[in-house]
């Protein structure tokens, strides 16, 4: 009798003490999170905008090298190289001004990127911590959650915290 006690005893410490865990589908809510739309937005207009301005750079370009290749066959040939090594300069110097801005621009998109994921994290945890969890998963593509209740999802949660702060910036 005295082990049966002990043994409800024990079980019932046991269910006392589980740990209270969720889940969040990365995906879903990085697909719903409202300011990582807007940053993608921003980040594609200031890339088509970067595109256009490389093509009319090298649209421009290849017009002044066509100029120069109808104007090089009456020129010496000594004068002509002189001009070609010039215009090959100049076109180094443009694919590397270009590139050094396609990659700023990539670099201020990852930050910007970087800091919305640091954002969500914390925002994980302090709804971690006022709900009372002891872990909050992550699930999706690439998550480590292979099954979880729909019940212990936080996903929609999450996204509308993290929405409304949103909406206050």
């Amino acid at each position: 009798m005295k082990k049966l006690v002990l043994a409800v005893v024990f079980i019932g410490a046991i269910s006392c003490q589980q740990e209270k865990i969720a889940f969040v589908d990365n995906v879903k809510l990085m697909d719903t999170y409202q300011e990582k739309v807007d940053i993608e937005a921003k980040f594609k207009t200031r890339s088509d905008a970067f595109g256009k301005k490389r093509d009319s750079i090298s649209q421009a370009f290849q017009i002044e090298a066509q100029a120069f290749q109808a104007k090089a066959q009456k020129m010496a040939q000594a004068k002509a190289q002189e001009e070609y090594g010039q215009l090959q300069q100049r076109s180094q110097f443009i694919g590397q001004q270009l590139q050094q801005e396609e990659q700023q621009l990539q670099m201020q998109g990852q930050t910007e990127m970087d800091s919305l994921v640091s954002k969500v994290k914390k925002e994980i945890k302090a709804f971690g911590e006022s709900n009372g969890y002891s872990f909050i998963l992550t699930g999706g593509d690439g998550g480590s959650v292979l099954y979880g209740k729909e019940a212990h999802n936080v996903t929609d949660a999450i996204v509308k915290i993290l929405n409304d702060k949103y909406k206050k910036e």
